[in-house]
């Protein structure tokens, strides 16, 4: 008995050690970005640096206004989720309710591998492939809606899994219960079970606007790389992202103050934004 104790007081200890180095880190990202962020913000003026619509690190005087880059972020954020959150959820639905069994074991594994393409190959299969063909009918493929469809589809894995394994553990009784009472099959799915699901979906879209709005690599490839705000989805345009990858390794000094800055706006960004959702899954647990 004692040796068994002290095997259980050691994991317990390990699995704490585990937790608090997870918080600790956020702790140093926040101090980190924060430190190095707001005194730039606070110097160049937050108004100057949020609403400014000119990025001309190399002028003199240099200027550094972001608006772009956000209107960008936000766009194409916005654009990604429309495709992807309303595709996501209908297949897990599909996954769960409507997909023989032999499928499945076809599907099921196709999604997971979704997850594990690097982003770099989303960004080439964009490239070759979606930037033609929009340009076939805009006249520009480097576009907010090409970066748009390709993170809708980037997103896919996370919403699909997520919002499957939520629908899942609804209880069996619900859907039944609701068949007993004279509903139809898929009648009892989207006002009963799913209802039952939202907070686990929810958690899912939270995470698939943190992959869309933080995603790099496969962006840089598709959206064009244009600092300036768009006047449509079909022209190109920069974001937040971006905009520090591309600049970051030449950068120094101010400039490089600059996109630290934008990093800062864009953790504070989605710290809002999970904050956001947090309460509405509150909401809908009460």
């Amino acid at each position: 008995m004692k040796k068994q104790a002290l095997v259980e007081g050691l994991f317990k200890y390990i699995f704490f050690l585990c937790a608090a180095t997870s918080v600790l880190a956020i702790i140093v990202i926040c101090i980190f970005i924060f430190m190095n962020g707001l005194p730039f913000i606070a110097n160049y003026g937050v108004s100057n640096f949020l609403f400014g619509e000119n990025w001309s690190p190399s002028n003199n005087p240099a200027s550094y206004g972001i608006l772009p880059m956000i209107v960008g972020s936000v766009a194409i954020t916005i654009g990604a989720m429309l495709i992807g959150v309303p595709t996501g959820i209908f297949t897990s639905i599909f996954l769960v309710y409507f997909c023989p069994e032999k499928l499945y074991r076809l599907l099921k594994p196709a999604v997971n591998l979704m997850a594990a393409i690097p982003s770099i190959v989303y960004g080439f299969f964009g490239l070759q492939l979606l930037v033609p063909w929009i340009r076939t009918f805009s006249g520009n493929g480097l576009s907010i809606l090409t970066a748009s469809i390709l993170l809708g589809i980037m997103i896919l894995p996370t919403i699909i899994s997520l919002s499957e394994s939520a629908i899942r553990s609804v209880p069996a009784s619900y859907y039944t219960g609701s068949l007993a009472l004279g509903a139809s099959h898929e009648r009892s799915i989207l006002k009963v079970v799913i209802p039952a699901a939202k907070s686990g979906i929810i958690s899912s879209i939270i995470l698939g606007i943190g992959r869309a709005i933080g995603e790099t690599m496969a962006v840089i490839l598709v959206a064009g790389n244009q600092p300036l705000i768009p006047q449509g989805i079909f022209e190109g345009t920069r974001t937040m992202t971006t905009n520090i990858v591309l600049e970051m390794a030449y950068a120094s000094g101010e400039h490089r103050d600059a996109l630290i800055a934008t990093a800062t706006v864009l953790f504070i960004f989605i710290l809002f934004i999970n904050a956001g959702f947090a309460y509405m899954k509150g909401k809908t647990n009460e």
